[in-house]
């Protein structure tokens, strides 16, 4: 199995796994898009592995998870861009580990919402997909996603799924404003939006193509956004420098419930 943590150079790694966390990342090592802040690397991706649901769910039960995580690379090379094999990935978890909770990170899926149902209906408790930067600085750092439909597959899974517990991400020290953090937050909410996570953005090399850091944040800084985003009504906010999308995740999904 691979995780996220090794293939995105994750700096909470150690104390991740000391506690016997990881987050699984399903459908190959290898995405379809090239995003200017990521350490995950572009190529063709190989088919999909039709034992791997079952092999992530062996691996979930051995290690005695409460809450499983699952992301995936993009997979705009498949029909369903990787969705039935995360609704395998779900079903597979639940017939091994029938008490534990089930996030998974997904990609945009082009907010197809034949997709977005396909992983809904299978029944995770918590939806995560990132929005990773304010709308400015999309085609810098995510030249092939578009922040509008970030929004809409976030909108989708809330209303295809309405007891679903929906969460997003962005980074911070891109070259973003406060007001444009804010004005995210607002959007996130208006699409129902219940858990949120800021982190600092950490460049994962040192060659031109990756974004370079254009700030660091202080810790403080931090704690006034998580402070902020409380008061608009996010049910559950991680914010701190290192801080990443599964950082925490039981944690942070258990005020939700």
């Amino acid at each position: 199995m691979n995780t996220v943590c090794v293939e995105a150079r994750c700096p909470n790694l150690t104390e991740c796994w000391s506690r016997h966390t990881a987050t699984f990342m399903i459908l190959g090592d290898r995405c379809t898009r090239r995003c200017r802040f990521c350490a995950v690397s572009t190529a063709r991706p190989d088919p999909p592995e039709a034992d791997e649901p079952e092999r992530l769910a062996q691996a979930a039960a051995q290690l005695r998870l409460r809450h499983v995580v699952i992301t995936s690379v993009a997979r705009d090379d498949l029909p369903d861009e990787g969705a039935g094999h995360f609704a395998a990935c779900i079903l597979a978890l639940r017939a091994r580990l029938s008490q534990a909770s089930i996030e998974v990170l997904v990609p945009d899926f082009h907010a197809r919402i034949e997709c977005i149902e396909v992983v809904a209906r299978a029944g995770p408790q918590v939806f995560n997909h990132n929005v990773e930067t304010v709308p400015r600085l999309h085609q810098l750092v995510r030249p092939q996603a578009r922040y509008a439909r970030s929004l809409a597959t976030l909108r989708l899974a809330k209303q295809l799924g309405p007891n679903l517990t929906t969460k997003s991400g962005i980074m911070v020290g891109l070259g973003e404003t406060r007001d444009e953090l804010l004005d995210v937050f607002r959007d996130l909410r208006s699409v129902g939006c219940d858990l949120l996570t800021v982190g600092q953005y950490l460049k994962p090399s040192r060659g031109q193509d990756h974004v370079p850091v254009e700030r660091f944040y202080p810790p403080e800084e931090f704690e006034e956004l998580a402070m902020v985003a409380r008061e608009m009504g996010f049910v559950g906010v991680a914010s701190g420098p290192f801080v990443r999308s599964s950082y925490f995740a039981e944690a942070l999904y258990s005020p939700a419930g």
